[in-house]
């Protein structure tokens, strides 16, 4: 996934707390009493950063602590990595037996079922044995063969996934069906964080999952938080341009840090479930939503949809998007009318 980047001023005092980076500094404008703190961990494979405004040093530590304590819990639901997560224990259910999930995982399957439909099935949380079969053959340096692609796709498609909501239970068609919610976890767990935040009155803050971020009120004294953009093949570099976002979401997907190179092309990390592989487009796509859940699947979505339908579902899900190609060897940008209005001024 290529990344945003949230701009932002540091000072970076000795930590305290073993386990946190922990960092703040005083803000410049209104309340004297409020801080700036930045706390980093690693989870789900990937950097979270969280930034909050709080008067009270113990306090911002402790909420920190239940924020990453969210994030680990998602994890032992979601992960794909962990043999004992619950989604890899219903994937191992017989087919056609009826499994009661826990209510976080049902209201995900409920979320992306609805993902799913929307995007004319180019978000399908079932690719699970896909990108298995793609991290595997990464891993060994190889291809994936075309008979391998063909058996993991008899276990892809959504509509062998029966959801139940009168008992929160689901069961698959056949078995074999392996669940990957990779394209909206990590903007789930984003606006979780915040959310959690909002609760304990902590309304100033940013969470950033891996790129995938959400967010809260504005900065004290700020319009919004900064966050720039990425362009296709161009490494580290940013658009000149700067987003200026609150109380909403933003995320972008690409091939710039994950792709696997054969024969002279890019196969992106994010799997067209129809085709089986990798998308071959040079395309970053950023999408700014209502909530990090709706942004992430987006993102994915919009990689792997034509221009013109990512355009048009983006405007049914009230959506922002931007998309940046390469044609023609160069850099076109495709947006929604109101893209624009969240650029800085």
């Amino acid at each position: 996934m290529w990344r945003l980047i949230f701009l932002s001023w540091l000072v970076s005092p000795p930590t305290s707390h073993p386990q946190l980076s922990f960092r703040f500094v005083s803000p410049r404008t209104v309340s004297p009493q409020l801080k700036r703190f930045h706390f980093t961990e690693n989870k789900m494979g990937s950097p979270f950063n969280l930034i909050f405004y709080c008067d009270d040093s113990l306090r911002a530590v402790q909420l920190s602590k239940e924020c990453f304590t969210i994030v680990d819990s998602l994890n032992a639901i979601f992960s794909d990595y962990m043999e004992e997560s619950e989604i890899n224990r219903l994937s191992k259910q017989p087919a056609s037996k009826k499994v009661k999930v826990s209510a976080e995982l049902f209201s995900m399957i409920t979320q992306s079922r609805r993902a799913w439909i929307n995007s004319g099935g180019t978000f399908d949380i079932t690719v699970g044995a896909l990108t298995r079969l793609w991290r595997k053959a990464k891993k060994e340096k190889r291809f994936p063969e075309i008979e391998e692609i063909k058996q993991a796709k008899k276990t892809t498609g959504f509509e062998k996934l029966v959801i139940d909501s009168h008992s929160n239970s689901v069961s698959f068609t056949l078995k074999g069906i392996e669940l990957d919610f990779g394209g909206i976890v990590k903007g789930y767990a984003a606006q979780k964080m915040i959310d959690h935040l909002k609760s304990k009155s902590i309304s100033m803050a940013l969470a950033d999952a891996g790129g995938d971020i959400a967010m809260g009120d504005a900065p004290p004294g700020k319009q919004g938080w900064t966050i720039s953009i990425n362009l296709p093949e161009q490494g580290l570099d940013v658009w000149d341009k700067k987003l200026e976002l609150k109380n909403c979401a933003v995320a972008t997907s690409g091939d710039i840090y994950n792709y696997t190179l054969h024969n002279g092309k890019k196969y992106s990390h994010i799997i067209d479930p129809q085709m089986g592989y990798g998308v071959t487009s040079q395309r970053n796509v950023t999408v700014i939503a209502k909530d990090g859940a709706t942004a992430d699947w987006l993102a994915t979505a919009c990689s792997i949809l034509p221009i013109k339908k990512a355009l048009a579902l983006m405007k049914k899900e009230s959506a922002a998007l931007l998309i940046a190609t390469i044609e023609n060897e160069k850099i076109r940008i495709y947006k929604t009318e109101k893209f624009d209005s969240y650029f800085m001024r």
